[in-house]
């Protein structure tokens, strides 16, 4: 979908992300893709000027694959170093422990950022 998002987009998103899963029968990524793509939806609400992306989530063979991509060019770094009484800066760090593989992929005049989660055998217990 491609949308401009705000505030309150996130809820709605992860709405569908849920319900998509839901569909699938990838119960057990819910956690990690909700987790992944609020994330990076909730960094095009805050360092994108124009607030628009375009957001994927696809099934794969093997789980997931979620794309934001937006057209503003700085792309997103992990912090190394957080303050522990800051609001942000651990959004990336928080997608590195959830995900099975995320990047960033530069375009012309914009980026992709990507994770993919891959899926569980039936009788895994998931604990996160």
């Amino acid at each position: 979908m491609e949308i401009t998002v705000g505030e309150h987009s996130v809820r709605h998103i992860r709405r569908i992300v849920r319900s998509l899963l839901c569909e699938w029968e990838l119960e057990p990524l819910t956690f990690a893709v909700e987790l992944g793509v609020s994330e990076l939806v909730t960094n095009v609400v805050r360092h994108v000027p124009d607030r628009r992306c375009r957001v994927v989530v696809a099934r794969q063979a093997a789980g997931v694959r979620a794309e934001v991509s937006d057209g503003f060019a700085a792309l997103p770094r992990m912090e190394t170093e957080v303050d522990e009484e800051s609001e942000g800066g651990r959004g990336l760090a928080l997608l590195d422990a959830v995900v099975d593989k995320w990047g960033v992929s530069a375009g012309a005049g914009g980026k992709t950022v990507w994770f993919e989660c891959h899926g569980c055998p039936a009788d895994a217990e998931v604990s996160r």
